[in-house]
């Protein structure tokens, strides 16, 4: 065939054309394969206090409403979100510089007051951290904040993957009675780090 000048002519446009076409034909290829892949996001939860209970609920519960594949892995005080009951949930501003109390009433003036109270007052004053949990249930009750429980159970609707950590129950002397039956899966931390691998978002909260 190289002895015929058309054929070899015929071959180098084929194979030119081949350079051409192949290349935008894979990149067409991985487009469309990455467009009908469902993104995945996996969330750590370690923190069993009611400010910290929302960020992994809300994620999960915008990223499960967009269409996501997601899992929560609630590990050592994380663990307190998967009980039953949560509502005695608390929050703890001793130590935490970041927390400013406001109140929830009165005129706007005195509701703006950021009240920086001093870690010692808030020691040593009997009740306060139950002062400061009501404090900010009624803030976000007066802000319309769905309730814990209700954004929980907003994420199993959507179809959150939620995961315990088996370790941690075994450390905290807790049985799977414990915890809300949707729990189905209990694991290590080696079976969940894979399937953070594998996730397109991976979160510590």
């Amino acid at each position: 065939m190289a002895d015929n000048p058309d054929a070899a002519l015929i071959e180098e446009i084929v194979r030119r054309r081949l350079d051409e076409i192949l290349p935008q034909k894979i990149e067409e290829k991985l487009a469309q394969m990455k467009a009908e892949r469902t993104p995945s996001m996996t969330i750590i939860a370690t923190k069993g206090t009611l400010d910290w209970a929302y960020p992994p609920f809300i994620l999960s519960s915008t990223a499960a409403a967009l269409g996501w594949d997601v899992s929560i892995f609630f590990t050592f005080y994380g663990l307190q979100l998967l009980r039953k009951d949560i509502s005695g949930l608390k929050i703890s501003p001793l130590g935490n510089p970041g927390m400013p109390m406001k109140m929830p009433f009165g005129p706007d003036w005195f509701k703006g007051i950021n009240w920086n109270i001093p870690n010692l007052v808030q020691a040593g004053v009997p009740g306060f951290e139950a002062f400061a949990t009501t404090l900010m249930q009624q803030t976000m009750k007066s802000k319309g904040v769905v309730e814990i429980g209700e954004l929980r159970s907003l994420c199993l609707e959507a179809g959150v993957n939620m995961i315990g950590c088996q370790m941690t129950v075994d450390l905290f002397g807790f049985t799977r009675e414990d915890f809300i039956p949707e729990v189905k899966e209990f694991c290590g931390a080696a079976t969940f780090l894979p399937m953070a691998q594998e996730a397109d978002v991976t979160l510590f909260v």
